[in-house]
């Protein structure tokens, strides 16, 4: 490019070479300068913005950083206290920023002064921590939940002044550590426990009055009736042991312990109290890595003593408790029960100051469990769980067989009404069920006195299977529904017989003799005196039976 000198020569020279008089080549001189400043204020004028522009990127290079702090709290005279890392420093506040605007926990934007010049924007990251306490003054306690691992406190950011932070809730901490600028709620629904509870009345429980009454007297009526028990010096029990054969409704009288108490307690204290069931199955919460199961057995109490403070009824039960409250072995060998056993004592120790616990334990094999469980002042009842007599089976097929299911026409037609039909279904299905006869023989004991001692049906019975053979009986009845849909189709007779016999025939699979011990134990059969257990085979007497009732 000419330099603006070139451009102004070159032009005199043109305006020299051109003919005109000394007044025309002077006002055309004059004309060409004008034009030539005005390029060169231009040009100058964009040096200059260039120049600028290049001063302020340099400026910005080499400046110094901003460091980024959080605001801890606001002190005398205008100077706030901000932390960087595990240092806490005295600072500043520039004049333009509103000082109110800080919130603790916030972070802020420091110069390298350390002066507080502007605010940032929360980190979307960080580490989360199970809340294990929330203190009166509102810091929260975490940690501490694996062993080795140490807990700490912390305090709430200002966005989370307003939150409500319950025991086993979960918190996002800052960077520094010290304060949870976020909260999570804490989900109660684990793959080790429930909480639904269906509505569950006491009538709903067939063959199980003894066990019933025990209940209601150790556990609803020191909720209904505090003043008494008070006046007795009578504390309530805390704990409770269901044992006995399987299938006979150990875990439906869990529920409705949770239900009724509830109800009953409601009524007492003229406010609606809701029910906490928290169903543990045992198998579940074992854990091969170490110290997880002792972590899930602490989460649980938390959780209840969480929800008994917030003015629930919580009934803790554990099914196949035997599974993970087994007796220690005494350091012998490795056991999980030498460290989870102490760890559920310690817990259940921790209930006495709480009026609105129960804990109930469920187990086929009581022998099996830790006595240091069982003693008094931790389960202090043990209720025997009995299979149904000959009345109870009755109740209980009368609550499954309910005034809704549709009967067969012809059973509806030889019988005065429905009620009659369902008495006289309920009636041949029981009899069928305790006829002891060769075709309902089952099992063949032999003791060791040399006699041998015959199982029947009826010595097998529970509320399991009956419910499983008005189920089989419901599945013909229906399929011949579905295959003529023209014609009204119920429940017959011989639906529920044969339903009997198939439930049977598919229960024939038993142990061999390493095993009879706890199989006896099982049926709910002492097996002091037993050598040896073998199955009856099949006689095929479906037709026997019905033939005989009928």
């Amino acid at each position: 490019m000419d330099s603006p000198l070139e451009r102004a020569n070159e032009l005199l020279q043109r305006i020299d070479a051109t003919p005109l008089t000394e007044e025309a080549k002077l006002r055309n001189y004059l004309a060409a300068l004008r034009e030539e400043i005005k390029g060169c204020e231009k040009q100058s004028a964009e040096l200059e913005e260039l120049n600028a522009k290049y001063e302020e990127a340099y400026q910005k290079l080499t400046a110094p950083a901003n460091r980024v702090g959080i605001f801890l709290r606001e002190l005398e005279g205008g100077k706030v206290l901000v932390a960087m890392g595990d240092t806490e420093y005295v600072a500043l506040v520039d004049p333009n920023l509103d000082i109110s605007s800080l919130k603790a926990g916030g972070r802020v934007r420091l110069n390298e002064a350390y002066a507080v010049i502007g605010l940032m924007e929360d980190s979307t990251g960080g580490t989360l921590f199970k809340v294990s306490d929330v203190m009166p003054d509102g810091r929260l306690r975490v940690g501490g939940d694996m062993q080795g691992q140490s807990s700490r406190l912390i305090e709430r950011a200002g966005s989370m002044g307003e939150v409500k932070v319950k025991a086993g809730d979960e918190v996002r901490l800052d960077p520094t550590g010290r304060f949870a600028i976020e909260h999570f709620a804490h989900q109660d629904t684990k793959d080790y426990f429930i909480e639904d509870v269906p509505e569950t009345p006491w009538e709903k429980v067939g063959g199980q009055e003894e066990a019933i009454r025990l209940i209601r007297e150790t556990i609803e009526n020191p909720l209904l009736y505090p003043e008494i028990y008070e006046k007795f010096d009578k504390k309530p029990v805390k704990g409770i042991l269901l044992y006995g054969p399987p299938g006979c409704g150990k875990t439906l009288i869990g529920k409705a312990t949770a239900y009724n108490l509830a109800k009953e307690y409601s009524k007492r204290k003229g406010i609606d109290v809701k029910e906490c069931f928290l169903h543990i199955s045992g198998p579940k919460i074992l854990n091969m890595w170490l110290g997880e199961t002792e972590r899930m057995v602490r989460e649980i109490f938390t959780t209840a003593r969480s929800r008994a403070r917030d003015g629930q009824l919580v009934v803790v039960f554990i099914d196949e408790a035997e599974s993970i409250l087994r007796t220690r072995s005494g350091g012998r060998y490795l056991n999980i029960s030498n460290t989870v056993v102490p760890q559920f004592c310690a817990e259940m120790d921790g209930l006495v100051e709480l009026e609105n616990v129960v804990l109930i334990i469920t187990s086929n094999r009581p022998d099996y469990i830790d006595p240091a469980i069982l003693r008094p002042e931790r389960i202090d009842r043990k209720v025997k769980v009995v299979r149904p007599n000959e009345q109870s089976t009755r109740d209980i097929l009368s609550l499954y067989l309910h005034d809704n299911l549709p009967l067969d026409p012809r059973l509806l037609h030889e019988h005065e009404s429905q009620a009659c039909a369902k008495k006289a279904l309920i009636e041949s299905t029981s009899q069928t069920l305790w006829r002891k006869v060769p075709a309902t023989e089952f099992l063949k004991i032999q003791l060791r006195s040399g006699a041998t001692q015959t199982l029947y049906w009826s010595d097998l019975v529970s509320g399991a299977l009956l419910k499983s053979v008005v189920d089989r009986a419901k599945d013909v009845a229906i399929r011949r529904a579905i295959a003529d849909r023209d014609t009204p189709h119920g429940l017959t007779t011989d639906d529920l017989l044969d339903a009997v016999s198939a439930e049977y025939r598919e229960n024939e699979i038993f142990p061999k003799s390493d095993a009879v011990e706890d199989w006896l134990k099982l049926l709910d059969f002492e097996p002091d005196q037993v050598v040896g257990v073998r199955p009856v085979k099949e006689t095929r007497a479906d037709t026997f039976i019905k033939r005989s009732i009928v």
